[in-house]
């Protein structure tokens, strides 16, 4: 177990190192000597891009697909960010890596396959090579126990069921088990893919969070039961003037549920992100052996923490989502409240 704690600090050290290197220069200009930023390498690497860079000078171009009123146009971002002027077929990429037409008088839609939806098909695909493989396990091993990679998720999975799933929502917890036990891998396995050098931020962008929201949203909504809705919009045992005040409360509840669920996983995951980037950043403005000492020991401490809180956030997300499940098919809403009164 000491062997193995020393392995797993020397490999994040080495990450963390390895992130130093490949985050020193950020978004540099062709032909340009640029003064490091560390705003600009921050922005740089917590945002979505065309390209997938590992280390400057070392990226992979993606596929640019936009649709306008001319038709479909696809082709590959290297025309775009080796262009000097980063502008190609009409469309210029902006600082900020957004497409844009250089006829501001178009329309377009920008459909490209950019880092963060390369880095989502890739998490994906490994989910579900990992849970189909369990499942060929369960077949083969029904009735013994567990060996190789299904010994390790199968207690993490049986947590979800039995603490999560049916000790949160109860006997109707079996319907909901395939979307907590997706969501949950899903977040887990995307928070750890951005510790990575060169890993995407997809759990740190607003829009994958919106959706995850979102579908939390419309399972609890459209898995309610009559004593919900009646909670939210006639709250049995409140007197008449109370009810009026208590309606509009009970209706922005509906909605600010998801939208904590939302903001709460892109805060601390893209936090987690700047801090890291921040303390790298000291190295390359003090130029210390004195700060890039300090500076690695807490990025290497901050990197050990942001697998608790990558495994911690997907717990998170997976257990409200639950309660919000059980909120909407608990059956005995009325026996809560003194009709004698």
């Amino acid at each position: 177990m000491k062997n193995l704690s020393k392995i797993f600090l020397i490999a994040f050290l080495f990450i963390s190192l390895v992130r130093g290197a490949a985050y020193a220069n950020g978004p540099a200009e062709s032909g340009e000597e640029k003064k490091f930023s560390p705003g600009d390498l921050i922005m740089h690497h917590i945002l979505d891009a065309h390209e997938w860079e590992f280390a400057h000078g070392l990226a992979i171009p993606l596929p640019v697909i936009i649709y306008s009123e001319k038709g479909l146009d696809v082709f590959s971002s290297s025309h775009l960010y080796h262009s000097p002027d980063r502008t190609y077929n009409g469309y210029h990429l902006n600082h900020h890596d957004k497409i844009e037409p250089v006829d501001k008088s178009r329309t377009i839609y920008d459909i490209s396959i950019t880092k963060n939806v390369a880095s989502m098909f890739i998490s994906v695909a490994i989910l579900v090579l990992i849970f189909i493989g369990i499942a060929k396990s369960y077949g083969k091993t029904k009735g013994k126990a567990p060996k190789g990679i299904q010994s390790f998720f199968e207690p993490i999975i049986m947590y979800i069921r039995d603490d999560i799933g049916k000790g949160t929502i109860g006997p109707k917890y079996e319907r909901f088990m395939p979307y907590l036990l997706t969501v949950f891998f899903f977040i887990w396995f995307n928070n750890l893919l951005g510790l990575f050098p060169g890993g995407a931020n997809l759990t740190g962008n607003i829009a994958v969070t919106f959706i995850l929201a979102l579908l939390t949203f419309l399972v609890t909504t459209f898995s309610a039961n009559g004593n919900y809705w009646k909670h939210i919009l006639w709250t049995p045992g409140v007197p008449l003037p109370l009810r009026i005040i208590i309606l509009p409360i009970e209706i922005v509840g509906m909605f600010t549920k998801p939208f904590s669920l939302m903001v709460r996983l892109f805060a601390n995951i893209t936090a987690g992100h700047i801090i890291i980037l921040s303390f790298i950043s000291l190295i390359f403005m003090f130029e210390s052996y004195a700060v890039g000492f300090a500076s690695t020991a807490f990025a290497v401490f901050m990197s050990m923490l942001e697998l608790f809180v990558a495994l911690l956030q997907a717990y998170v997300f997976t257990l409200l989502s639950a309660m919000y499940f059980a909120s909407a098919v608990e059956e005995h809403h009325d026996h809560d409240y003194d009709h004698g009164h």
